[in-house]
C-alpha cells in the first residue's frame, strides 16, 4: 500500500500510543498483544511509505518503539494515550486516508483479539476509535 500523503515520525509515534491504548484498555498488556503488533508492523505498516527515522530505519518501527516504551512506563494510562492519538488525528486529519483508517482499525482489532478475544473495555475503545476515524 502506498500513500500520496507525507507521513511523519509523529504519525507513527501516535499510532504507537493508540495501539498501546487498545492493548492496555483492560489494564494489562500481554506479550501476545505486542507480538501481534510486531507482526502487523512488519507485514503491513512497513509498506505504507518509505519514510525513515533519524537512524535510517523505516519510520513504521516507531509504532513498536513507542508501544514498548509506554508499556514500560507505569505512569501512563490507556485513556491518556487514546486522547493523545485523537488530538493528533484531528490536527493532522489529511494523513488519515481511507486506506490508512482501514489499516488502523484492522490493526487495533487484531491487537484486541490477540488475547482471548475482544473484551468489553477493548470493544468500547474500538467503537470510539471507529467513530473518531469516520469524522472528517
Amino acid at each position: 500500500m502506498v500513500t500520496k500523503k507525507k507521513m511523519t515520525n509523529a504519525f507513527y509515534q501516535n499510532l504507537g500510543k493508540l495501539f498501546y491504548a487498545i492493548a492496555a484498555a483492560d489494564g494489562n498488556v500481554r506479550p501476545v498483544e505486542f507480538d501481534k503488533l510486531r507482526t502487523l508492523v512488519k507485514k503491513q505498516w512497513l509498506e505504507v511509505d518509505n519514510l525513515e527515522d533519524a537512524f535510517g530505519t523505516d519510520a513504521a518501527y516507531q509504532i513498536e518503539i513507542v508501544f514498548d516504551w509506554l508499556n514500560e512506563d507505569e505512569e501512563l494510562n490507556a485513556t491518556a494515550c487514546f486522547k493523545d492519538f485523537i488530538n493528533y488525528k484531528k490536527s493532522q486529519n489529511h494523513l488519515f486516508t481511507q486506506d490508512i483508517r482501514h489499516l488502523i482499525i484492522k490493526t487495533a482489532s487484531a491487537i484486541a483479539y490477540a488475547f482471548s478475544g475482544i473484551n468489553k473495555s477493548e470493544l468500547a475503545l474500538l467503537a470510539k476509535l471507529d467513530i473518531e476515524l469516520k469524522i472528517p
